[in-house]
């Protein structure tokens, strides 16, 4: 009922159902907002490694592992039928420093003719003292003109080593860098296993030492990174003296490169490869990589790995046509990397045709997301060229469509800045980038880390020249 002019009128039907619409959208609009609100809140809360980028090491609890039971039914434990069985090859005889024969006494060998081949059995066992102490004795002289003492040179290496011989050293080095132990526990194990006692003021002096010596090397290898056709890059956190920095991860073919820097800006990328870098850089999708690229002019690889993260995330939605486009983008990353594993088995331009057709069917498919704001934020990657640094892989040679050894390399970082908490100077991070970079390399290249150190500090202390990384 409506008042005009002090005369009472009654509404229209038609006129109530809209008063009644506009009453309800009224009360209903700030409870959508909400119910919105707080499905965006529940699918944040359900990002963990195996749908976003997120860590492992962040997940509150270990994600649920896939039901694959009744695919191939359960297990035992050990090996499997069919599989063959992998044993130890023996010590090779120039190995071997002490050979045992073992005989039966003379009466119950009596009548048994002994054959040429024994039975073998090969054990390995630590010396009672495994390391050797040696005293440099320089004699000393007198002038009997003038009364001066003249004392014998030492050998340069003894003199530039100290107290702690180059093999010993790098053993502490490798303890340090490679075990993630602490200056306090590295001083335990000399101590209760050998008998040695060193303090830790003298191994962190060691550790100096090997810091020093490996530095040219690993100036070598960061010199290089500018020149290489294609470097996955990543970065991670990374604390010094409590303070946020990062550490970036350069990995090229051939070798890796480690630097802890303030920023996870672009800046870190021009000092580092330049303002301009003629490769190809596979990254994730982070905001320092397209100021770079669009900087540098730079040809990038956008991580497929983290873009598969992404859609899982939204195919996992409540939301029904989230869920079913992240489905279907999930199924055309299906199609794409079961063509790439079989690639061998198709033409060049058979090939090439596949990948075309998978390329324009994600894109027509990614380009038209559901009213959602993460599916929105995902399909505006897809927009114009920027699109094609996806699919560099396609016309590139070398390039991996996923920067996922790159992840690789870096995880040895993370898991040491979760044990030690990080450094608490310059020094530290020196030491880090330098040590993480030879452990790195010397794994690509399928060398042993602790014989380079060795070379690397026995070069320093006889003045020879540095051994390099670079194959």
């Amino acid at each position: 009922m409506d008042y005009e002019g002090g005369m009472a009128r009654l509404f229209t039907e038609d006129e109530v159902r809209k008063l009644i619409a506009a009453a309800v959208a009224e009360a209903v609009a700030p409870l959508q907002a909400r119910i919105a609100q707080l499905e965006a809140e529940v699918a944040r809360l359900k990002k963990n490694s195996g749908n976003s980028s997120k860590p492992p090491s962040s997940d509150i609890v270990k994600p649920p592992k896939p039901d694959i039971a009744h695919r191939r039914g359960k297990r035992s434990i050990g090996g499997q039928p069919g599989h063959a069985k992998h044993e130890r090859k023996p010590f090779a005889p120039e190995d071997v420093d002490r050979i045992v024969e073992c005989k039966l006494p003379a009466e119950e060998a009596r009548g048994l003719r002994p054959l040429s081949r024994w039975h073998i059995v090969q054990q390995v066992e630590l010396v009672e003292k495994p390391f050797v102490i040696t005293e440099y004795r320089a004699r000393r002289y007198r002038d009997p003109r003038t009364g001066q003492i003249v004392i014998a040179p030492l050998p340069g290496e003894v003199n530039a080593a100290g107290l702690v011989g180059p093999r010993l050293s790098a053993a502490i080095a490798f303890q340090k860098a490679a075990c993630h132990m602490s200056y306090t526990t590295i001083q335990a194990f000399w101590r209760d296993l050998t008998g040695l006692n060193l303090s830790r003021g003298q191994l962190a002096k060691v550790v100096r030492k090997v810091s020093a010596a490996i530095a040219k090397a690993y100036a070598e290898l960061r010199d290089a990174l500018a020149r290489q056709d294609h470097l996955g890059i990543d970065e991670s956190g990374h604390k010094n003296a409590g303070r946020r920095h990062w550490t970036w991860c350069f990995r090229a073919p051939h070798f890796t490169v480690f630097h802890i820097d303030p920023s996870r800006g672009s800046e870190v990328l021009r000092t580092v490869l330049g303002e301009t870098f003629g490769g190809v850089i596979g990254c994730d999708y982070f905001s320092a990589y397209h100021k770079y690229m669009a900087d540098s002019g730079a040809t990038v690889q956008f991580c497929m790995a983290h873009l598969i993260r992404d859609i899982r995330f939204l195919a996992e939605q409540s939301n029904a046509s989230v869920a079913r486009w992240g489905q279907k983008l999930l199924g055309w990353m299906r199609k794409l990397f079961h063509t790439l594993h079989r690639k061998a088995q198709r033409t060049p331009e058979e090939f090439r045709r596949r990948m075309e057709t998978i390329r324009r069917g994600f894109l027509q498919q990614v380009r038209h997301p559901p009213t959602w704001s993460e599916a929105r934020t995902l399909a505006a990657r897809f927009r114009g060229r920027e699109a094609e640094h996806y699919f560099t892989f396609l016309t590139q040679p070398g390039v991996e469509p996923t920067n996922n050894l790159t992840e690789q390399a870096i995880r040895h970082v993370v898991i040491d800045r979760r044990v030690t908490q990080g450094t608490r100077g310059d020094d530290g991070m020196r030491w880090c980038e330098r040590a993480w970079t030879v452990l790195a390399t010397c794994a690509q290249q399928g060398r042993h880390a602790f014989h380079f150190l060795h070379d690397a500090l026995l070069a320093d202390f006889t003045g020879q020249p540095a051994p390099s990384l670079l194959s």
